[in-house]
Parts: C-alpha cells; sequence; structure tokens
C-alpha cells in the first residue's frame, strides 16, 4: 500500500516575533511528548493483540478467468482489501460466564467486509450460518486434516477450532469462503463476547432504533420499543437473540437483520466522531478488544490498522453497504438455506471490486433499495451526476467534492421517527 507524504513544515525566527516563536517552541515540545506517549501506547497496545499467521493453511484460489468479457480476479495486495469477520461463540472464562459454559468452538456471525481500492466505499456481505454448503477441507498446524463434507456452513469453524485454535477455525473457514465464493481473503479477524462488549462500551454504546417491546429470556435481552442507546452487555445480547417476543421468525436470519443494522450504527457514529482520524480514540477502541481479538500478522500491526482507518476518513455512510448472500429455503423443509445463482453476481462484484446491487432487481432508471443490498443510511442513489457537464457557452462547471455524511449520537437517535 502507497504510504502518505507529509510535506515539510516551515517557520520563521525573526526577533520581532520572539513571543511567537516562544509558543512554537513550547507547541513542539508537547507535540513531541505527544507523539512519544502515542508511541509508547502503540507499542504497548500492539503486544496486546493475539496474532498468528495461517498462510500455510489458507491457500487463495488461483486467479481463473473463465469469460474473456469477466473482469479477471483482483488478487493485487495494496488495492481493494477482503477481510473476513467472525464472531466466536467460546464458551470459556468470561464468555462462559455470558453465554453458558459449552464445549468447542462455534461462529454465528460471519461477514466478508470489503474495503474499495479507492477507499470511498466499504461492503459487508454476511453468510448465513445455515448455508447448506461444501465444507472445505482443513489442514492444522501440526499437519494434520479434517475432511470437510456437505452440512451447515458454521460446521468449517467447529472443523477447525477441534483443537482449541481460533486461528484454525478462521484458515479452515476462510478457506471454505474462497472454494465457495471465488473472493481472495488478505485478513481475518475473530472477535469474542468479552471483546464485543468492551469495544462498543469504548464509544460509550451504539444508538438503536428498537421497533417493538423485546424481551428474549435466553438472551437475557429485555427492551422497550423506541430509540437508545445500548451499552456493550445490551449490544451483545441484541447481536445474539433470536427467540422471545418481538424477534418475528426466530431465525438467524432475523439475527442476520439486527446484526447489521447494529454493525452499521457503531459505524455511524464512529464517523461521526471522527474516530477514524483520532488516533487516541481510535486506539481506545481498538484496545478495548485487543485482548479478545485473533487476527492475523498484518491486521494486527496497530501501525497498518490505523493506516487504513486513517485512509478511510473520507468514507460517507451512504457508500457503505450490507448485504446478505442471496439464498432460498431447502426444499427439504429442515431450516437450511441453500445459496440462489444471484449470489455468483455478489460475490462477481467483490471480486471485481465494483459496487455491491441487489442481483434479482429489475433495472430501471431510479434504483430502489432492496433488503439484500441497501445503503447505509437507505438512501436512494441519485441517477444523475454529481457534477454538470457544462454550461450553455461549454465551459464545465468547477468540479464541487460534497463532504461526507457525519452524524452524532443525537442525530441517528433523532432519526428513528
Amino acid at each position: 500500500m502507497a504510504k502518505r507524504s507529509k510535506g515539510a513544515r516551515h517557520g520563521t525566527t525573526a526577533p520581532r516575533h520572539r513571543v511567537l516563536t516562544g509558543l512554537a517552541w513550547a507547541t513542539a515540545a508537547i507535540g513531541g511528548f505527544a507523539v512519544a506517549y502515542a508511541g509508547t501506547n502503540l507499542y504497548l497496545l500492539q503486544n496486546s493483540v493475539n496474532t498468528r499467521d495461517v498462510a500455510t493453511l489458507y491457500q487463495p484460489a488461483p486467479a481463473v478467468t473463465t469469460d474473456v468479457d469477466a473482469a479477471p480476479l483482483d488478487g493485487s495486495a495494496g488495492e481493494d482489501i477482503n477481510i473476513l469477520l467472525m464472531g466466536s461463540d467460546v464458551r470459556d472464562g468470561e464468555n462462559g460466564e455470558i453465554g453458558g459454559v459449552v464445549e468447542g468452538m462455534r461462529s454465528d456471525t460471519v461477514i466478508v467486509m470489503h474495503i474499495s481500492a479507492d477507499r470511498e466505499r466499504i461492503e459487508f456481505m454476511s453468510i448465513p450460518r445455515d448455508s447448506r454448503v461444501q465444507i472445505s477441507d482443513c489442514t492444522m498446524f501440526d499437519g494434520s486434516t479434517v475432511r470437510g463434507w456437505t452440512g451447515k456452513f458454521n460446521i468449517a469453524f467447529a472443523n477447525g477450532g477441534q483443537n482449541g485454535d481460533a486461528a484454525e477455525a478462521a484458515a479452515c473457514t476462510m478457506q471454505t469462503v474462497t472454494d465457495l465464493t471465488g473472493i481472495q481473503l488478505d485478513h481475518y479477524a475473530v472477535v469474542d463476547f468479552t471483546g464485543f462488549e468492551d469495544m462498543i462500551d469504548a464509544i460509550d454504546g451504539v444508538p438503536m432504533c428498537i421497533p417493538n417491546d423485546i424481551s428474549s429470556p435466553k438472551a437475557n435481552l429485555y427492551l422497550d420499543a423506541g430509540p437508545q442507546v445500548l451499552d456493550g452487555t445490551t449490544a451483545l445480547a441484541y447481536a445474539r437473540a433470536r427467540t422471545g417476543e418481538g424477534l418475528p421468525g426466530g431465525t438467524d436470519l432475523n439475527r442476520i437483520d439486527n446484526q447489521q443494522e447494529l454493525l452499521m450504527n457503531v459505524l455511524r457514529k464512529a464517523l461521526g466522531m471522527n474516530l477514524l482520524t483520532d488516533v487516541g480514540g481510535m486506539t481506545k477502541f481498538v484496545k478495548a478488544g485487543a485482548e479478545a481479538l485473533t487476527t492475523d500478522p498484518d491486521l494486527g500491526n496497530i501501525t497498518y490498522l490505523l493506516g487504513v482507518a486513517y485512509s478511510l476518513r473520507g468514507l460517507d455512510t451512504a457508500n457503505i453497504t450490507f448485504a446478505t448472500v442471496p439464498w432460498a429455503y431447502a426444499a427439504d423443509n429442515n431450516g437450511d438455506v441453500v445459496w440462489t445463482p444471484e449470489a455468483d453476481i455478489m460475490f462477481a462484484s467483490i471480486v471485481a471490486d465494483e459496487p455491491l446491487v441487489d442481483p434479482a432487481a429489475e433495472p430501471s432508471a431510479t434504483p430502489s433499495p432492496s433488503p439484500s443490498a441497501t445503503t447505509g443510511d437507505g438512501a436512494v442513489p441519485s441517477s444523475e451526476p454529481d457534477v454538470l457537464a457544462g454550461t450553455e457557452s461549454g465551459a464545465p462547471e468547477p468540479s464541487v467534492t460534497p463532504s461526507p455524511v457525519r452524524e452524532t449520537e443525537a442525530d441517528i437517535l433523532a432519526s428513528c421517527g
């Protein structure tokens, strides 16, 4: 990835500006202390992140073009970035206190996060855990292999997690995702219960619009309808809840909708706080979940992570898209879902670094939002050009770059209606 160069700063030491010079030296001293302090904290934070390299376990599919007119697979580093996000349902220690002690490792949440090469878009594609797919064989660090079979998608994480190693579980899931979709994954991140709670609390909660009263004893979740700010414990319960009053359907698919809304509002609040350009705030946010995160060495490199975050500082919430792999219920009506042919269109969009669209939508002059692919704020992209091609005299209008949408917590709550 290209590094952004910094221009030199110049000043004056003219005698008539001795007062200003003194202020400049004071500012420089304070700045130097701040840099040293930040560097020390980054060093401490770096050492708290759990990293495991899975390069020997995960083998990306070769770049194969089957259609001469199709865009080739984009596997070049430093351009678009694909990260596999996994929520770990490990039930031991503090996690066992939250979800109850259960043997084994599971992942009920798996999302492909795509960051466009121009850093103007982020797309999140959720994979239903109940998808009936071919699970890939898993290679473990000791060289042994766990054979895959056709079953629910979340078997992949469980197969890889047989030794209790989150990195092996992540690698098995990554291999299955790539083999099924053709998407080359650059990084992975596994976060457990306690890490999720702490990261939400690090930004003082997430604002949410609760559409109706919710009572879910199994998830220990009780909410009144209306706008409110959820703390880490409540946000986790909301993300995990499937059954109870006010949770129609009681399926993993309904839970995905809640998780996507929750994550969207975390991003809306973070952007409104200018968290991506606030080194202190971003460090606090990452540090909150650092000990509960398992990532590859690159993503676990704090300097790299902050650099990617800063490159997204101009991101507009209208360019954040959440989607779910297009699916249909299996013919045997056992609760499993199967991916429809439209899923391949979605996968191809990510591979080609193109914006996600609803593959089932009919072409129209005015696109409309759909459940399978919507922008973060629900807005319909305009079909009009941002800048007029020219005036009657033929002279082009000056190009104007609109400021990205930024919302405060109060703005988000007020939008609940």
